[in-house]
């Protein structure tokens, strides 16, 4: 005796093929939640470099001390308007299109630095938990090598990062209100540029 086959309604299958859809989308975007972030750079710019010898921290000086670096932009950083983060001073300026610096903020970068050059600002995260397990804010990636991340960022309660005890770091905190203006500033393409 031969039974025939129960054929399924149209609605069926339509049902089922966007269910499936569903979870492979799903499945992806936790798998591109929990990968490295990447980086937008300028095809002129070079690769970052994450050497394997930790950079020495410095702590924030007043600001009053270094008030001549506030002023002046890095001479040899560009033109234009564009983010300018000298890697000596551990200090950023938001430059306008008319090249005057409309904010000049001392940071505490991470333990290694990108290489000086020309970048973008690529991804942004506005909450995520730093590579050190603190909770941080206004994240704004800007280079990528050797599956670290060099990013912008500030702590969500504000607080200095701690000493990175032989980890491989490469955020570069703020104060929340100079992290909240560079996120403002800094949308993705800004051109970031690191001097010396």
């Amino acid at each position: 005796m031969h039974v025939a086959a129960r054929r399924l309604p149209t609605w069926a299958w339509v049902t089922g093929l966007t269910s499936a859809a569903i979870v492979v989308v799903i499945g992806l975007a936790v798998q591109a939640g929990s990968g490295p972030k990447p980086a937008a750079l300028d095809d002129r710019g070079p690769a970052a470099s994450a050497s394997d010898a930790p950079r020495p921290r410095k702590s924030l000086s007043a600001e009053g001390e270094d008030a001549p670096s506030k002023a002046s932009v890095p001479p040899e950083s560009g033109t234009g308007r564009r983010l300018v983060y000298a890697l000596e001073a551990d200090r950023v300026w938001l430059v306008d299109a008319s090249d005057k610096a409309l904010r000049s903020f001392t940071v505490w970068p991470g333990t290694m630095d990108p290489e000086p050059g020309e970048y973008e600002a690529g991804t942004r995260t506005a909450a995520t938990t730093g590579s050190d397990g603190v909770a941080i804010e206004h994240v704004v990636y800007f280079a990528f090598s050797g599956g670290v991340n060099f990013a912008f960022s500030h702590a969500s309660d504000g607080a200095s990062p701690a000493p990175a005890e032989g980890k491989q770091t490469a955020g570069v905190r703020m104060p929340v209100e100079d992290g909240t203006a560079l996120w403002e500033f800094a949308s993705t393409g800004t051109p970031v540029v690191v001097v010396p």
